[in-house]
């Protein structure tokens, strides 16, 4: 037979007793469980960005240019417009040639650097300096940048036509030799798409416009953003 609570009145306190327990619990969980629901699921933290140098000649120094309108800087604004956050540091230097940029590589490239656009060899090209010079430039900074665990994107360049074919091919066959022997990937010509286009250049012909310098990094673009994500994948 089923137990009956009966009708006594303490027997009816007892029970206003319990029931008002029960009220108190259920409010108190459900006032906790948004709080608890929130501990257990830790907010996302924001991706930190990239700390990236571009280290180059007056190509990407932005010679002619305001500091707003150079190829790091319009690189930066481009990889923000897709969500990309770069810490982007400047280090073009006009003038520099690959043996410059490997004396200066300490201070221009700071520590906690991850990921350097290596942009050097016009100025090797356009004095036409011994090509083995060049590489051994080159192959110095990779080597320095390697042993501190920076990743690198080596922008190549094509030598101009007046020093003859034999110079031009030696000179050439400098940056894709590096980036098989590196392992670093290769953008084949940094001046694609600007090269002798007097419309994108400043009247000097050699230095690009701020259109032309849109160019670039419009070209270049996707390749830095495959670049960078091996950098986050490495990151997790």
């Amino acid at each position: 037979m089923a137990r009956s609570y009966g009708t006594s009145t303490a027997r009816v306190e007892g029970l206003k007793r319990v029931f008002a327990h029960i009220r108190v619990l259920i409010v108190a969980l459900m006032t906790a469980g948004p709080a608890l629901a929130q501990a257990q699921v830790p907010a996302t933290a924001p991706a930190k960005p990239v700390k990236m140098v571009v280290l180059g000649d007056s190509l990407s120094a932005g010679l002619g240019l305001s500091a707003s309108a150079a190829f790091p800087a319009r690189l930066q604004k481009a990889l923000g417009d897709k969500g990309i956050k770069v810490d982007m540091i400047n280090a073009g230097v006009s003038g520099d040639t690959s043996s410059g940029g490997r004396d200066r590589l300490d201070w221009s490239i700071p520590e906690g650097t991850e990921a350097v656009i290596l942009e050097l060899g016009a100025n090797d090209a356009l004095r036409g300096i011994d090509p083995a010079v060049t590489r051994a430039a080159l192959s110095d900074i990779l080597t320095r940048l390697k042993a501190r665990k920076i990743a690198v994107l080596l922008c190549g360049m094509l030598a101009p036509p007046n020093y003859g074919s034999e110079y031009a091919a030696r000179f050439n066959a400098i940056y894709p030799e590096l980036s098989k022997s590196f392992g670093v990937p290769l953008y084949p010509f940094f001046l694609e798409g600007v090269a002798a286009d007097a419309k994108l250049n400043q009247a000097d012909g050699l230095h690009p416009t701020a259109e032309g310098i849109d160019v670039i990094v419009k070209n270049i673009l996707p390749m830095v953003e495959a670049f960078l994500g091996t950098i986050s994948g490495q990151r997790s």
